[in-house]
């Protein structure tokens, strides 16, 4: 029998030893224009052409890493009969759906896998549902391949987010299951609702990053309130910890919806360098940003810092910027912003993984010592990443962006080694 893995993201940085993702699947073409914007989408994917470029992605982390999709773990759950009952009648009497649960429950777990996933087609039986505007009993889970989202590591454990918008529910349902009862992972999970949090407790993925073991950045963003980040600094004092620990704030723009994540303006690159999108994180504006430390059970200090470059150098962290969209046009920024340009995975200290649209944001990656590398390239053995020590994998993002995320947000990693840092 194999051994269950043991959660541990302790950085951003650290090179990757799994990650769990989604590829792309029916549930993209079950949108239309008309549902698209309440499925937090603003413009509908080409699937055939979306699924091409996320093997680029899926290909290179198999290459690396130990690779899990959320369907292969989602049958795990739905093979053992209590945990299948328990997930099924959960999600049923969320959606309102309780008339299916015997129906899903006599479904193959593959198959019922697949089904939780495009979504369960509305039964035109009767004159309610022939005249009802909705497809679906269950709806598509239109936003899983941003597996970054439902549900976060942080440190040996898993925080399950409360999403901003209900359509994405589901999708935090299902993540809990897999952490509890696919068999696969060793782990405790933590879930805001399970401790009485109100409806304005939100917190998603997008916007948690793990700088360092004692250090975690947040975005408070249209999807991330501050009761959401007040539910983290409780679960801090709650620890009693003897170690100082910290939580950086960065307030986020309500608009455009590029901003709705952290990790959209700002993501870890390498020990001493970080993308970042300029206006927001260094340029002087009206986004405040907060330093709070925690220690023995108690708030030591809340202050207001300058930015996130100064708060994280104050902790022994000194983190040179590279700017998304490079420093000569605003206008370029915010174009390269808008499609993801300041969302790179790492897969190590110095290497990360970004979309290869956002040229200028490429060329200053060049410009700072990273070698630009097509993943096309690696996946034909054209290339050897191991002859390089710091580089960027490029993944073609035609398709991937217009669901309004980039690498980052396309991937949710369970482990990662420790960070030696300078």
């Amino acid at each position: 029998m194999n051994e269950r893995i043991e959660i541990d993201i302790k950085s951003e940085i650290g090179e990757l030893e799994g990650v769990i993702i989604h590829t792309p699947g029916a549930e993209v073409e079950n949108m239309t224009p008309q549902n698209a914007q309440r499925a937090l989408y603003s413009d509908i994917l080409n699937l055939s052409i979306a699924r091409k470029e996320y093997s680029q992605l899926s290909g290179i982390l198999s290459k690396i890493t130990r690779t899990f999709q959320v369907e292969d773990l989602l049958v795990k759950v739905l093979s053992r009969e209590t945990s299948k009952q328990e997930l099924i009648t959960t999600i049923c009497k969320h959606e309102n759906a309780l008339f299916l649960v015997d129906e899903l429950l006599g479904i193959p777990a593959k198959e019922l896998a697949n089904l939780l996933i495009i979504g369960i087609p509305l039964k035109m039986n009767n004159l309610t549902n022939f005249l009802s505007h909705e497809r679906f009993s269950l709806p598509p889970l239109y936003n899983f391949y941003f597996t970054r989202d439902a549900s976060i590591s942080m440190l040996n454990q898993v925080l399950i987010s409360r999403m901003a918008n209900r359509v994405r529910d589901l999708e935090c349902i299902i993540m809990e299951a897999i952490f509890n009862h696919s068999g696969v992972f060793s782990t405790t999970t933590v879930n805001p609702l399970k401790f009485g949090c109100e409806d304005n407790t939100t917190i998603e993925g997008g916007d948690v990053l793990i700088a360092r073991d004692d250090i975690f950045l947040i975005g408070n963003s249209i999807r991330t309130t501050t009761h959401g980040i007040d539910f983290i600094l409780s679960r801090l004092i709650t620890q009693n910890d003897k170690k100082k620990r910290h939580i950086i704030v960065q307030e986020l723009p309500d608009s455009p919806e590029s901003f709705i994540h952290l990790d959209m303006v700002f993501t870890m690159l390498d020990v001493d360098k970080c993308m970042v999108f300029e206006p927001v994180i260094l340029k002087p504006n009206r986004y405040q940003t907060v330093q709070i430390t925690v220690q023995n059970g108690k708030v030591l200090e809340i202050k207001t810092v300058e930015n996130i470059l100064t708060a994280l150098k104050s902790l022994g962290m000194d983190l040179k910027p590279i700017i998304c969209g490079g420093s000569r046009d605003p206008w370029i920024q915010e174009r390269e912003q808008w499609h993801s340009g300041a969302n790179f995975f790492a897969i190590g200290p110095g290497k990360v993984i970004g979309y290869s649209r956002n040229t200028y944001t490429m060329d200053e990656m060049n410009k700072n010592g990273f070698e630009i590398i097509r993943a096309k390239d690696i996946l034909a053995e054209k290339v050897n990443i191991s002859d390089y020590k710091k580089y960027v994998i490029t993944i073609d993002g035609n398709e991937l962006p217009r669901g309004g995320g980039g690498a980052r947000c396309m991937t949710m990693p369970i482990r990662r080694k420790n960070v030696i840092w300078k």
